[in-house]
């Protein structure tokens, strides 16, 4: 049997509220009073707490109960110019536009009710960010209010070029979602694609921009994240001006950049509001803590296991007496380290603040310490483990954080089985399969591949800010430049 056709207008107002009632479970959902003046009659429905009642109360109810107002469409439109107050005709989308936070007045016998959009939305103080944390710059974080996430944007992007295009999303629970560029710099493919791959999600619901990044990554089976997140507006808007697509969804404190590549995760905002060479070396320095916290692990269990030669005397006989009550082999006592690490990450993550901090620091010293006198574990392995936590912790994104904890186990496994080769195997196979990713359908290696020097100041390193003068031209921005290089390095000194 097909579904079965609703009514149509013109209704009465007990036909009407019998049919509003029975789409609702709770009918306490739905408020729906009658009124009466000069032989019409008129009804009010919403529900009350996805609207600001005082507004209806005085803007929409006081107004309509006056005895000079005349009961007709366009009459209530003039006289109660309350937001963008429309009239709908369909039942299906009354249906809709209820849940969302309008108002509807119906005159019994039109056959149209008129809508208003009066949503009250809850919402938190603007905070400092939670997961990115900043000594230099600004501190204040996305909230999980769209339009304060917009109007925070437009202050800091203060041009009429920024577009911030509306797309809905979600059969059951529709989500507004804005993808956001700046019109005469961001490449018109890079909109195209994320506006279709947007478009093309078919869902009854969207979480969490967490959530719809993953719908719309180029591969959606990678370890890799290849979207940039961020809860930090003005790391957003920079991207944006450099010619990135940003998207924004509602209840979400986090932006979505793209497109994005292997680099852009190892970047901090404070690698800008500090000088060049402080932003040059610390940017550098998360690199090489990438490199070391995916090899230190792996590289000990190799040498350990078969290319103990390589150890200089001294060292290998401190690592002999402290491996000699140890029952396991390296690679297991290396897996056993690394799972109490992970162990102890995730409990102190979980549990409260204070709680949490107390369990990581006493945690780990504690069991750390009992695992080397029961003999579990040596006290090398322990710094060993210990130094690439380190180096994992140095992410100012977390997903890459947590990309690079995983990729360590197959590589203790490697060399855990063939020694060094088997991280030299591990590293070729880690590369290729990094320079047949994608992000947007940009290359996720840039500027190593395709070599683009010219971007090396913008990824890898930072240069003085009159040598920033053109925007990263990997991603083929429709403007290239930024500012005259020539202009900027000009000194105007007032003449003594």
């Amino acid at each position: 049997m097909g579904k079965k056709q609703k009514p149509t207008f013109p209704l009465t107002l007990d036909q009407l509220e019998q049919l509003l009632l029975g789409e609702f479970t709770n009918n306490k959902d739905l408020l729906f009073s009658r009124h009466e003046h000069k032989g019409k009659a008129l009804a009010v429905f919403y529900i009350p707490y996805v609207v600001e009642r005082d507004k209806v109360e005085e803007f929409i109810l006081s107004p309509l109960l006056e005895k000079t107002m005349k009961w007709e469409n366009r009459t209530i439109l003039n006289e109660i110019p309350v937001g963008t107050g429309k009239t709908i005709g369909s039942l299906d989308e009354i249906l809709e536009k209820i849940v969302m936070g309008h108002v509807f007045i119906y005159i019994q016998g039109e056959k149209q009710a008129i809508s208003y959009i009066l949503i009250s939305k809850e919402k938190r103080n603007l905070e400092k960010a939670e997961t990115e944390s900043l000594v230099l710059g600004p501190k204040i974080g996305f909230t999980e209010s769209l339009v304060t996430n917009m109007n925070i944007i437009r202050w800091r992007i203060r041009s009429n070029d920024l577009v911030l295009e509306e797309i809905i999303v979600g059969k059951s629970i529709p989500t507004e979602i804005r993808l956001v560029y700046m019109k005469s710099i961001a490449n018109n493919d890079d909109v195209q694609t994320m506006r279709q791959r947007i478009q093309d999600i078919d869902v009854d619901f969207i979480e969490d921009s967490t959530v719809l990044k993953q719908y719309i990554e180029d591969n959606t089976y990678n370890l890799f994240p290849q979207f940039n997140t961020t809860e930090l507006p003005d790391r957003f808007a920079y991207d944006i001006s450099q010619g990135k697509v940003g998207v924004l969804v509602e209840n979400s404190p986090v932006g979505i950049i793209a497109p994005s590549t292997l680099f852009s995760f190892l970047e901090s905002t404070e690698d800008r509001y500090m000088r060049w060479l402080g932003g040059s070396f610390f940017r550098m320095l998360r690199f090489i803590a990438m490199f070391f916290a995916i090899i230190v692990t792996p590289a000990y269990v190799a040498v350990v296991t078969y290319q103990y030669a390589l150890i200089p005397t001294q060292l290998l006989i401190s690592i002999g007496k402290s491996r000699a009550a140890v029952p396991f082999p390296p690679l297991f006592e290396a897996l056993l380290l690394e799972f109490l690490i992970e162990l102890l990450r995730e409990a102190g993550a979980r549990l409260p603040t204070k709680v949490g901090q107390t369990m990581g620091i006493v945690g780990g010293i504690v069991i750390g310490q009992a695992a080397v006198e029961a003999g579990l574990t040596s006290n090398i392995l322990i710094i060993v483990v210990a130094m690439s936590a380190l180096a994992s912790f140095t992410f100012p994104n977390y997903l890459m954080g947590a990309s690079v904890r995983i990729i360590r186990y197959p590589f203790i496994f490697l060399a855990g089985i063939f020694g060094l080769m088997g991280i030299m195997l591990g590293l070729c196979l880690l590369i290729i399969h990094l320079l047949r990713l994608t992000s947007l359908g940009r290359p996720y290696l840039v500027p190593l591949y395709p070599f683009r020097i010219k971007d090396f100041n913008k990824t890898l390193f930072r240069s003085p800010l009159p040598y920033e003068a053109d925007r990263m031209t990997a991603y083929r921005p429709k403007n290239k430049r930024r500012f005259s290089k020539g202009e900027a390095m000009r000194k105007r000194d007032i003449d003594e």
